[in-house]
C-alpha cells in the first residue's frame, strides 16, 4: 500500500481568540445603586400637590391628611379634623392617595 498524504484541516482560532481578549476587556458589572430617590420624589410630588393622603398605620389606625414634610425617619402629617402629626416611618403600614 501506498501511503497518502494527507493534510489536517484545523479551523481558524482567530474568532476565539478575539472573544477572549473582548471578555477579559470587559469592564465588572457595577451594583446597583443602594437608594434610586424614588421615596423622595414621590413625597416631593405629593408635597408640592398638596395630595390628600391616607396613611395606615401598623395598628390598623387610618390617618387622613397631606403631606407637610418629611425625613429620613419621620413625616409630618397636616390634617383638617385633628392636629398635625408627626409620623415615624417603621409605623406606617402603607399608603395611598385619598
Amino acid at each position: 500500500m501506498e501511503a497518502v498524504n494527507r493534510k489536517l484541516i484545523r479551523p481558524s482560532l482567530d474568532g476565539a481568540k478575539e472573544q477572549a481578549i473582548a471578555r477579559r476587556n470587559l469592564k465588572p458589572k457595577m451594583s446597583p445603586p443602594e437608594q434610586t430617590h424614588a421615596e423622595s420624589f414621590y413625597y416631593l410630588k405629593q408635597m408640592q400637590a398638596k395630595t390628600p393622603m391616607v396613611v395606615v398605620l401598623e395598628d390598623g389606625e387610618v390617618l387622613n391628611g397631606v403631606i407637610e414634610w418629611y425625613d429620613k425617619t419621620c413625616l409630618k402629617i397636616n390634617r383638617d379634623d385633628g392636629p398635625n402629626l408627626l409620623l415615624y416611618k417603621p409605623s406606617i403600614k402603607y399608603m395611598y392617595k385619598a
